[in-house]
């Protein structure tokens, strides 16, 4: 386990999900993440930043700022930077191939790993049947989640006080659903098809806020979470491993992968 002192450094780092303009978004849990550990190469897998809610009403911190700049910061220090947007950031597709500040973004992008396995990486809302064919049942779903996460802040407000840690009601809520359980098993599914149909070993992809690490039939799939409910990325080792780290200010804490434990509803 890390110490807050100490400094990690990985061949590669996935992170997903941020959603840079939201109430909800854990920017100071991530800021602590990002100063703690470095990658020769970070990929931002989508909705880094919620253009859906920044339409909608302004909201824009210091902390938000900090994190685009420490990102950028990386950059400028050698790494590579590959953006990959998502559906809540997609007014970037319109730029596809372009560098901003040294950042590359893509649609998607085939990762190979120190041991020779081929990943393609993508956000994942292309395989959201919702998404793709009933996007105003996304944005109804989409207020319904901020809702969600507002009464998150209430409840841990009240957590702060009595010195716990920060709990997502609207994740556990996501794993009793029985059609939300259902979802997810789909999704992976997707994915797991889609990277076999491109003749690659796994897929790293976010959209579902649900961090996961398991093999799909012979496709090993990764998801890297979320910085709104888990406060979870993944990293790749120098040896071609893969580690899901949810992460807790000034300590790094190993994910449980709750997709792998959890059975997937019928």
């Amino acid at each position: 386990m890390a110490t807050p002192s100490e400094s990690r450094h990985y061949r590669a780092l996935f992170i997903s999900d941020i959603h840079l303009g939201t109430r909800g978004c854990q920017a100071d849990l991530l800021l602590d993440f990002l100063k703690q550990n470095d990658a020769e190469t970070v990929y931002l897998v989508g909705d880094i930043v919620d253009g859906w809610r920044l339409k909608r009403s302004w909201h824009w911190p210091q902390a938000h700022n900090d994190v685009v700049q420490k990102i950028l910061r990386k950059g400028r220090k050698g790494a590579r930077v590959v953006y990959i947007p998502g559906n809540h950031d997609e007014f970037l597709r319109g730029f596809l191939g372009t560098h901003f500040g040294g950042v590359e973004v893509v649609d998607d992008i085939i990762h190979e790993s120190a041991d020779g396995r081929r990943y393609l990486v993508i956000h994942g809302d292309q395989f959201d049947v919702v998404i793709r064919h009933a996007k105003w049942l996304a944005f109804f779903g989409d207020k319904a989640y901020v809702t969600a996460l507002g009464v998150n802040t209430w409840v841990n407000l009240f957590r702060r006080r009595l010195g716990l840690t920060y709990w997502s009601l609207s994740a556990w809520a996501k794993l009793k659903v029985k059609n939300a359980v259902s979802f997810i098993g789909r999704f992976e599914e997707t994915l797991s098809e889609e990277a076999r149909r491109r003749g690659v070993d796994g897929v790293i992809c976010g959209h579902i806020h649900h961090a996961a690490d398991q093999d799909m039939r012979g496709i090993h799939y990764i998801n890297t979470g979320d910085w709104v409910e888990s406060c979870t990325a993944v990293a790749e080792h120098h040896d071609g491993t893969f580690e899901v780290i949810q992460w807790v200010k000034s300590t790094n804490v190993p994910a449980l992968a709750p997709a792998k434990e959890q059975p997937v509803a019928a």
